[in-house]
């Protein structure tokens, strides 16, 4: 018994399903390229197998156990490591067993798509899960997470990833970074830039952070002209371990093109933690166009992903810290809030800004006009809260009309959990052959043209916008 229904995801309707699957059947092949996202370097660096199932399904993934703890179960039952590096439950197989008695919680989810893949494709397994099938399940992938095939590179290989971005701080010293080069493996790991922790004076221990990126830079980080060039030190450091894009995750798309003197001013209110919100906000927004500076002299790409409220709870921020499922989307302004950046840089042919958003409202309203007429400007995909068979229709249909496919950038997973990569790129690869087989069946695309589509959508749109 199957788990997965090999026509899922295309039309009902039998001609326009037909021509799904023969485009899908076309690109399903295609190697993946992932150029954001969030697996630990280190797993490739070590190469050491997965400790359990509950290590590899449950605890890193804020998909799965946010939906859990909204339904009463806490994070300490199921392993999530405290902010103090503490751990409430170690047994994997009792979180796996709290896991697997609430599966049909996940009924009609994303996540249910891409764990069953995972189940079936990579571990081969036929029968759902279930409290009654937990230890079946258990034991079975356990056995195989002991064997050399199951190995993080192995399943890099595996899962025909051509190249993946892990991301990591200013701070980071990319350790497992260089050990992957000298280990002398072929597969392709870089890093990408993401200075929230330095540029953001409203994270926590911006001054010290700032001061250790003088340490590490050489810099005078205490002077606003030190400052940037800490960054563009640092950047070329990061470029050295393979870095093509830049990642900026900020609480609004506000951006600023401010003089030197007020930046400087700001800068130095933020390292006296003197900031209000609104020059806190602003001073990010101008680091948006710095960074955008720096781009066009170094070449990275950048990455804007605006509109979260992180850390919605305050008492679970500080027991579990960062990234524990409380990031919550927002309304985001685009059109008045892009202007500074555009307005500097925006016309440039030689750089290239790709935004997120996760307010779908904009998209055809702000997002894909703008990415429609500035050819610094690409739309990344339907992401996060959207990365869902759903979000990803929804997406085709609100932005062609106005930015064409050519101005977006393919697919990015932005995922901890590793065995969920191949799901998510089979999920888009369906959905996006799905909506070209409608624009066929209607008459409005040629087949040959909807085939050439679907393999830059899989495949070359990512590689090329992301210069991997």
């Amino acid at each position: 018994m199957a788990l997965l229904d090999e026509g899922r995801l295309f039309p009902a309707e039998a001609r326009t399903r037909s021509l799904a699957r023969s485009l899908y059947d076309e690109v399903k092949a295609l190697p993946i390229v992932s150029p954001h996202g969030h697996t630990d370097p280190r797993w490739y660096a070590e190469d050491e197998a997965f400790p359990d199932p509950a290590r590899l399904f449950v605890t890193p993934d804020h998909y799965v156990f946010r939906m859990l703890f909204s339904q009463g179960i806490s994070l300490d039952a199921l392993g999530v490591p405290r902010a103090d590096g503490s751990v409430g439950e170690t047994d994997g197989r009792k979180i796996w067993r709290l896991f697997a008695q609430n599966y049909h919680l996940f009924r009609g989810t994303p996540s249910r798509l891409w764990l069953d893949h995972s189940f079936q494709e990579v571990f081969g397994l036929d029968v759902p899960l279930s409290a009654k099938t937990a230890d079946y399940y258990y034991e079975h992938i356990d056995a195989c997470l002991k064997r050399p095939e199951f190995r993080p590179r192995a399943l890099f290989e595996r899962f025909n990833i051509e190249a993946i971005a892990t991301t990591e701080s200013p701070l980071d010293d990319l350790r497992w970074h260089h050990m992957i080069r000298q280990s002398g493996w072929s597969g392709k790991v870089v890093t990408a830039y993401r200075p929230d922790a330095v540029v953001d004076p409203e994270f926590e221990g911006f001054a010290a952070n700032v001061a250790r990126f003088g340490e590490l830079t050489g810099c005078d980080t205490s002077s606003w002209d030190g400052y940037l060039e800490a960054h563009r030190k640092r950047r070329a450091f990061f470029k050295q371990y393979g870095a093509t894009s830049t990642d900026h995750g900020h609480a609004t798309a506000r951006t600023e093109n401010l003089s030197a003197q007020e930046a400087a001013r700001l800068f130095a209110k933020a390292l006296a933690d003197e900031c209000t919100p609104d020059e806190a906000d602003a001073f990010r927004g101008h680091m948006l166009t710095e960074m955008a500076r720096m781009s066009l002299d170094d070449g990275l790409v950048m990455q804007i992903h605006p509109g979260s409220f992180r850390n919605h709870s305050a008492a679970m921020m500080a027991r579990y810290g960062r990234d524990k499922g409380f990031d919550i989307p927002t309304r985001t302004d685009y059109v008045r809030a892009l202007k500074p950046l555009l307005d500097a840089v925006g016309t440039e042919p030689g750089l290239t800004v790709i935004v997120f958003t996760l307010d779908e409202t904009s998209y055809a309203r702000e997002l894909a006009p703008l990415a429609g007429v500035y050819p610094a400007l690409k739309l990344g995909p339907a992401w996060w809260f959207f990365d869902s068979p759903e979000g990803m229709r929804r997406y085709r249909e609100m932005t062609t009309e106005t930015a064409g496919f050519y101005n977006t950038v393919g697919f990015n997973d932005d995922t901890r959990a590793f065995c969920s990569i191949p799901a998510r790129h089979d999920v888009a690869r369906r959905v996006d052959c799905a909506y070209l087989a409608t624009l066929v069946a209607e008459g409005r695309l040629g087949l040959e043209e909807a085939g050439e589509v679907a393999h830059d959508l899989a495949y070359r749109l990512a590689k090329q916008a992301y210069r991997l």
